[in-house]
């Protein structure tokens, strides 16, 4: 019998709710840390640390030229590891839970604001980079390359992609709707940010990020036996294959148009509900309703609507119409900050179905490398994937920063008419422009539509049948 495919044994439960469960909470802890990043540390540096927004911005690029590095040599290490009884994947969670946690708290230090500007610089570059290019990289490439390994089922990866939003949205849910309401303080009848109160609300969540990973640990099997690769590491072949493979390069781009889309939303918010409509709770709520329509409307029909017209299709018609919502919104220029919320909120709608079945999209990419190359290389095709997400997370965050700087925003103007008006400009135009480059790069880059993802099941189950038989 073929071992490459998957494992019999007959003390490994079927595949069930406990995997998507704890594939669930291997995302929530994810995002206790990166939703935080990503929503409140360029605000927190800014407004309590007195750093220049571009300075901040800056720092988010240029530490993803370390990613480069980093994530792929993550997703060879683990390509390259041998299995164990806890499976190839699993074993890299309960390792590097710890170390990512305690660097994401290290960032948000507010008892170092009267420190000198260069040691709060430092600071900040060296926590970052440790966080973000280190110990984030080593648990989050392995969680998301052990999809493939948890079940070979085309369903059952879709529905851990669903489960994996989900596990998102509650996290964005706590961190997003929770933050505001406990960060943000009155001085002088202008809402700011309290420095001492982010410092132990980074230390909850990392506690909680930790309590997540071990739940993930614990309920999660892997199922498919992915032997180590034991081929010596050929550099030029490795980037031809992954340079000339158009699916990935289209989820690539595409994704990185995601998080353009993503997190300018989340991060201006930082900006357009305290600065521009002086309302923490409006930001709160914005939070609470799109995690809401997530939850209630793009889980439980993201995999019905993709199986019945394509994960493609489907994303692009849905990104289409999120910038179409902020376009409106930026004309209609509602005064009422939930009026606001209403049209964030629907627009998220769109961004929440494409982000719900996107790690089902890279599954379908690892399957059509397979497919060509004869070689199946989870590891390092989801640490390139994951590289491009960063790279949109950077370009976004120093995206947001560069154009408040733009506006003259600082801790001075920061209140001021003027500039107040620039930060809703630019809570619509940023992330119109990324609904719209998403959908432009699944549409005439991304290869994969609903005909050849099922022609590549197709064709590898034929094989591995076929190899079965021959063992």
């Amino acid at each position: 019998m073929n071992t490459n495919s998957t494992t019999t044994a007959a003390s490994v439960r079927p595949f069930g709710m406990k995997d998507k469960l704890g594939y669930m909470f291997g995302d929530f802890g994810n995002d206790f840390t990166f939703i935080l990043s990503s929503s409140f540390m360029l605000k927190f540096y800014t407004d309590v640390m007195g750093i220049s927004a571009a300075v901040v911005g800056l720092l988010m690029m240029a530490a993803r030229f370390v990613d480069a590095i980093t994530d792929v040599t993550m997703g060879q290490i683990v390509d390259r590891s041998r299995p164990t009884k806890d499976g190839k994947f699993k074993p890299w969670i309960k390792r590097m839970c710890g170390p990512v946690a305690i660097a994401s708290f290290l960032i948000y230090q507010s008892g170092f604001s009267g420190m000198p500007y260069g040691f709060k610089v430092v600071w900040m570059v060296v926590t970052y980079i440790l966080w973000g290019s280190i110990f984030y990289t080593s648990i989050n490439i392995p969680y998301g390359s052990m999809a493939s390994a948890i079940s070979p089922e085309p369903k059952h990866r879709a529905e851990l992609s669903t489960w994996r939003t989900i596990g998102a949205t509650l996290a964005g849910l706590i961190i997003g709707a929770g933050t505001p309401l406990f960060a943000y303080i009155t001085v002088k009848g202008n809402t700011v940010l309290s420095g001492p109160r982010m410092t132990v609300i980074a230390g909850i969540f990392s506690v909680l990020a930790i309590v997540c990973y071990f739940l993930c640990f614990n309920l999660v099997r892997e199922r498919v036996e992915v032997p180590a690769n034991n081929e010596k590491l050929n550099v030029g072949k490795l980037f031809k294959n992954l340079f000339t493979n158009r699916a990935l390069l289209g989820i690539i781009a595409a994704a990185i148009a995601l998080l353009l889309a993503m997190l300018t939303m989340q991060g201006m918010a930082g900006y357009v509900f305290p600065n521009f409509y002086g309302s923490g709770a409006a930001q709160s709520a914005s939070s609470f309703t799109s995690s809401i329509a997530v939850l209630a409307i793009c889980a439980p029909f993201a995999v019905k609507l993709s199986t019945k017209f394509g994960k493609k299709e489907l994303s692009v018609v849905s990104c289409l119409v999120s910038a179409v919502i902020f376009i409106v919104c930026l004309f209609v220029h509602p005064a009422n900050p939930y009026v606001y919320v209403g049209f964030f909120t629907v627009a998220y709608i769109g961004l929440g179905f494409f982000n719900t079945i996107v790690w089902a999209m890279i599954t379908d990419v690892i399957d059509d490398a397979e497919v060509k190359n004869g070689v199946r290389e989870d590891g390092t095709i989801y640490s390139v994937y994951s590289f491009a997400r960063k790279l949109g997370q950077a370009l976004s965050s120093g995206l947001v920063g560069s154009l408040l700087s733009l506006i003259g925003y600082t801790q001075a103007t920061a209140f001021e008419p003027a500039v107040t008006e620039g930060i809703f400009r630019l809570s619509c135009i940023a992330p119109a422009i990324g609904f719209v480059l998403v959908a432009v790069c699944l549409q005439f880059i991304y290869p994969l539509n609903r005909r050849r993802v099922e022609e590549n099941v197709a064709e590898l189950a034929r094989r591995h049948q076929g190899g079965k038989s021959e063992g």
